[in-house]
């Protein structure tokens, strides 16, 4: 027991002394003082566990520094494998937000819907001047009607398809006159 002891005191006597260099080590490799911290401590305690392994004629800190680098170089691999680490939190605010598709889609399905209520001239004239972005003028000539009347149809067209988007209703059921019930998403 008296050598065991002695054994024990020459370690602490090697270990000591070499704790402030660890964790300025640690801290460099690291940068983040907890992690370094933890690191040292894990280091230690890997050190103590294995003082038996240790080639008596070695230098003990460098032992004590190979420990460190490597449990630090699998902590680093580690995190990569796994991604950062986040305080439980701060976790909501860094996930990545992306907005949700689904009411767009069903937002554009009822749009769709509404064009093909739309009678043809109206709808003609609604995709011609919003979608193709020709100006009155050019989509005058192109249906060979007048300006106004492209304004006028226009104009239909544009509250007919509020009122499409906005009634009450699923998009997916017609009723009994074969009229699309469109509903906006809010």
């Amino acid at each position: 027991m008296r050598a065991e002891s002695v054994a024990m005191n020459d370690m602490m006597l090697l270990i000591e002394p070499q704790i402030p260099a660890l964790r300025r080590y640690a801290r460099a490799l690291l940068r983040d003082a907890a992690a370094a911290d933890d690191l040292v401590q894990d280091c230690l305690e890997r050190a103590i566990g294995r003082w038996h392994q240790r080639r008596s004629d070695g230098d003990a800190r460098t032992w004590l520094f190979a420990i460190l680098h490597n449990l630090a170089v699998s902590r680093l691999r580690q995190k990569t494998r796994r991604g950062p680490h986040l305080p439980l939190e701060d976790a909501e605010a860094a996930l990545p937000v992306r907005p949700a598709t689904q009411e767009d889609a069903l937002r554009h399905r009822d749009l769709l819907r509404g064009l093909g209520a739309l009678p043809e001239d109206q709808r003609s004239v609604l995709l011609l001047v919003a979608v193709e972005e020709l100006s009155y003028a050019e989509t005058a000539a192109v249906l060979e009607v007048p300006t106004g009347t492209v304004m006028s149809r226009l104009s239909r067209a544009r509250h007919k398809l509020m009122q499409l988007m906005d009634s009450p209703g699923s998009a997916e059921t017609e009723n009994t006159a074969g009229r699309t019930h469109l509903r906006r998403i809010k």
